[in-house]
């Protein structure tokens, strides 16, 4: 059995901490309590370290948290040699916020990226499915990843 390291990242109050223990069926989703923010920058590399894709979390109510979208992108997708395939963005919209997902447009290179509007409110499984796609993708491509190591080691 194939175990993918997939991290969550993303601005501080954006969602990720009740994102992923929703999508990992830790707990319930009964109020919002926020997650303590870490921002050590000197351990990413080590959080990097053989992770097969990143999910990038935001609020996109918050002006702030589109701006540092990017830098997210370049320290956990681009640096990390990543291909955008890898990359899944979430915006989170938490719960009274409203639900706007027309109004989101963004700039390159975010825009070649999957984007997904989560409101755990109104639509918990939407959110779940399109995770489980993407997680399947990251398989498949761990998967085919080994095969061809396997078949170079063969021939």
């Amino acid at each position: 059995m194939l175990k993918a390291k997939i991290l969550f990242v993303g601005p501080c109050e954006s969602g990720k901490t009740v994102l992923a223990n929703f999508l990992t069926e830790s707990s319930d989703i009964t109020e919002y309590s926020p997650t303590q923010g870490v921002r050590f920058e000197s351990c990413w590399p080590a959080l990097m370290k053989d992770a097969h894709g990143v999910v990038i979390v935001f609020n996109a109510d918050i002006p702030s948290h589109r701006k540092e979208m990017e830098m997210w992108y370049s320290c956990f997708v681009q640096q990390q040699s990543l291909q955008d395939t890898q990359c899944m963005l979430i915006a989170h919209h938490k719960p009274g916020s409203g639900d706007d997902k027309g109004s989101l447009s963004l700039s390159p290179p975010l825009n070649k990226l999957k984007l997904v509007h989560s409101n755990l409110e109104d639509d918990p499984e939407e959110i779940r499915m399109e995770f489980i796609k993407y997680l399947k993708s990251i398989i498949n491509s761990m998967s085919e990843s080994r095969d061809r190591e396997e078949m170079s080691i063969m021939t």
